[in-house]
């Protein structure tokens, strides 16, 4: 099968139009609920043109993980170029982890990650992606690190066993906020995080004031 007239752009078009909508399909039903017709249906194409670019389901999956985890790496390339301090970039990457309205995607997108560490265990080509996805979260963190203490910003930890630690931390409250966990909100995570962080690395950090509840919230 050959994609019509309109060349390699029309093809790039196409496709990550299937990893949108491979994304919302999955995080409406969950993986083990999505078929490639679903997701054929839903971008007005046949399960035959999905199949021919992604194959299989598993890498349907794998590559919508990548694509959004691409673009949130652009998102957060763009906004660390624009802080000064590595303490602000540190703050600013939990911040999209942990807080709605910071975090370019949506909420519901750490559904995916759920479906991807419960099939990693059981699935080589799954885990493969999770590996080098777990590598590229780490070296996000890892480098900041480095840089607050190159510029005497932060205190003189180990810079590998701080990353490993903050970034298994950061994925457990992600699992509550993908969770909807009530006694821990994305606020609560987020001041958990920091509080950590700011103790570890020797600078100072206090959370924002409370609002005032309305509406009984």
């Amino acid at each position: 099968m050959k994609e019509q007239a309109g060349g390699t752009r029309d093809a790039g078009e196409r496709r990550e139009q299937m990893l949108r909508a491979a994304l919302e399909v999955i995080v409406e039903r969950g993986y083990a609920d999505t078929r490639i017709a679903d997701v054929a249906e839903r971008t007005g194409t046949s399960p035959a043109l999905v199949i021919y670019y992604f194959k299989t389901r598993d890498q349907l999956l794998t590559e919508a993980i990548r694509y959004s985890e691409d673009s949130w790496y652009a998102e957060n390339l763009r906004r660390m170029e624009q802080i000064p301090t590595a303490a602000g970039r540190l703050a600013e990457l939990i911040a999209m982890i942990c807080l709605p309205g910071t975090d370019p995607e949506p909420r519901s997108y750490w559904l995916l990650w759920l479906d991807l560490w419960a099939l990693s265990p059981r699935n080589p080509g799954v885990a493969a992606v999770r590996e080098k996805s777990d590598e590229r979260w780490r070296e996000a963190i890892r480098s900041i690190v480095l840089a607050g203490q190159e510029a005497g910003e932060f205190a003189s930890v180990d810079a590998d066993d701080f990353t490993i630690t903050l970034s298994a931390l950061l994925d457990g409250l992600a699992v509550q906020i993908a969770l909807e966990d009530p006694a821990v909100p994305p606020q609560r995570t987020y001041d958990l995080a920091m509080r950590f962080v700011a103790g570890q690395l020797g600078f100072d950090w206090k959370p924002a004031p409370k609002r005032a509840r309305k509406h009984g919230r």
